[in-house]
């Protein structure tokens, strides 16, 4: 299905940043050297989910100079494909979702780690829609439709997110460990998140800026999206509780002191 990951392994497993990558050869060179003044020693994983634009040739140089691991999708299989097989491949304790465009700022790194380094946090949702920071002003029914999306997911998952489709996802391994992701596409996301909470994750949000493109500019989801999101809420919400398919859960933690 894809290529072998490149043999450069980090200097510390201890974080391992995952990006789905399709067509964005313009964008991720500087992508990546902002993760890097960031966090210098993270492990750097991209799924390339079928490019032809040269994103390919470009990931391959920078995997043999030792820069990323890059692992390569013969076809495109769409986000979640891409996700399993970085997660998969990634050896860090913490796992961070990052898109390969200009969207999200690595910047925010810090304020997404830090509920989880302090022992407070299972999973680390960057919430586009809280906090003071920067964004930039799009579509009206993209907003819309992301908070009905959200609230769908979380009547099932009885969690007060307020963006379940954030691209800033940050994962204890151990919360990963709990269940296979099976989505293809843009299901991943209701897909994990419901899991996630049915395996007793404690969730945190943090407020993040966000400079959100344009289709003219690259954007690429679509209304289509929206209708399987909605499938994977009512599949991995209601019918698959209802059949009693649900993950196992995380060992209880003592609340975090302080």
């Amino acid at each position: 299905m894809h290529d072998q990951p490149s043999a450069h392994q980090p200097e510390s497993p201890g974080l391992s940043v995952v990006i789905p990558l399709l067509n964005e050869r313009e964008t991720f060179p500087l992508l990546l050297e902002r993760i890097r003044a960031v966090v210098p020693d993270a492990e750097i994983i991209v799924v390339d989910d079928g490019s032809t634009d040269g994103s390919r040739e470009m990931l391959r140089d920078l995997a043999a100079a030792g820069c990323l691991r890059a692992l390569f999708h013969d076809r495109n299989q769409g986000k979640g494909a891409a996700m399993r097989t970085g997660f998969g491949a990634a050896t860090g304790d913490v796992l961070l979702v990052q898109d390969a465009d200009l969207e999200y700022d690595p910047a925010e790194y810090p304020s997404l780690l830090a509920p989880i380094l302090s022992g407070r946090a299972d999973v680390v949702y960057g919430s586009r829609f809280i906090g003071g920071e920067a964004h930039r002003v799009l579509y009206f029914w993209h907003s819309a439709v992301n908070h009905w999306l959200t609230m769908f997911s979380n009547m099932v998952s009885n969690l007060n997110l307020t963006d379940m489709e954030t691209c800033y996802k940050v994962f204890r391994r151990e919360v990963l460990d709990c269940f296979d992701l099976e989505e293809e596409r843009f299901g991943f996301d209701p897909e994990i998140t419901i899991k996630a909470a049915q395996a007793g994750a404690r969730f945190y949000e943090v407020g993040i800026s966000y400079h959100g493109r344009t289709y003219e500019e690259g954007k690429k989801i679509s209304w289509r999206d929206g209708v399987r999101v909605l499938r994977s809420i009512l599949v991995y919400g209601v019918l698959r509780r209802i059949s009693g398919r649900t993950p196992q859960r995380l060992p209880r933690r003592k609340p975090a002191s302080g």
